[in-house]
């Protein structure tokens, strides 16, 4: 009879679940999405032209930005666009189905005043109303 009340005695024992582990790898989880999360929201590298009191885009929502690299080549947010002379009609699909029709152009110091004029104008025959220039704040 005392070795059926052994045995009786092992099956009331629970098995304990160690979580240690699991909590382990959700916090490595973390800290890698974290790290790479900013990186995945980089966009074109442009380096801007200083002036004092430069305009802050972030109170913008979503604003609509032409950039134009240093290579010369012209962005419309995140998707490239071959010449100045196929701008227009590309911006004007794209502010067809936006309620803001404020764009901004953001142009490297490098790239020759005569582009970015030529990129501007396309700007105005492609519609819009409200043309702001991006610019940094200098570095001290």
């Amino acid at each position: 009879m005392e070795v059926g009340q052994n045995s009786n005695r092992r099956r009331t024992m629970l098995a304990q679940i160690n979580v240690t582990p699991f909590v382990d790898v959700m916090l490595v989880l973390l800290i890698i999405f974290m790290v790479t999360a900013p990186m995945m929201e980089k966009g074109v590298d442009v380096a801007l032209p200083e002036v004092e009191n430069a305009p802050n885009l972030t109170a913008v929502k979503e604003p609509l930005v032409i950039t134009v690299t240093r290579k010369g080549e012209i962005m419309v947010g995140k998707n490239s666009v071959a010449d100045a002379g196929k701008l227009a009609p590309v911006l004007q699909q794209v502010l067809s189905e936006r309620e803001d029709k404020t764009v901004y152009l953001e142009a490297d110091k490098a790239v020759p005043y005569g582009e970015v004029v030529k990129v501007m104008a396309a700007i105005k025959r492609a519609g819009v109303a409200k043309l702001g220039m991006v610019a940094q704040e200098p570095q001290q």
